[in-house]
């Protein structure tokens, strides 16, 4: 998927304080970090410290939770942070499987134009924490 257009949906949205999540809120002319969690998920708990600090270095954070249920997703951030600016409902993973991606998590370098810049599968580690913030600069510049 690196180097296409991120592919088209609108999700709603996955908790009461966040928006939802559409294809167009990756085009709008500013980088972003596209996350896929699950509050069921125990790597999705593992990185988010890496998450919390990706946004402290300036990262603008949107994520997908996937096959969860609204109040899941709410009692998880609680307990781990809310890094994310929009949370869109993936219930069936449709989006997920539109992205290549069959796990979770899994994080997307989307550029101001909605096109996949950098693919991490996995759980973020402390040590790559520059490099996605890199990654994510240099998508703001193509």
């Amino acid at each position: 998927m690196i180097g296409q257009p991120i592919p088209a949906f609108a999700l709603p949205a996955a908790v009461a304080d966040r928006p939802g999540l559409a294809s167009t809120d990756l085009a709008d002319g500013t980088p972003k970090l596209l996350n896929v969690f699950a509050s069921w998920c125990v790597p999705c708990i593992a990185e988010a410290p890496q998450l919390a600090a990706l946004e402290r270095g300036g990262a603008t954070i949107v994520g997908v939770a996937i096959r969860d249920r609204p109040e899941d997703v709410a009692a998880f951030l609680a307990r781990n942070g809310n890094p994310f600016s929009r949370i869109g409902r993936d219930d069936i993973s449709a989006v997920q499987l539109s992205l290549g991606s069959s796990g979770v998590p899994e994080t997307f370098v989307v550029d101001g134009r909605g096109v996949i810049r950098y693919q991490h599968i996995g759980d973020i580690r402390a040590d790559q924490v520059p490099l996605l913030l890199e990654e994510l600069r240099k998508a703001g510049e193509s």
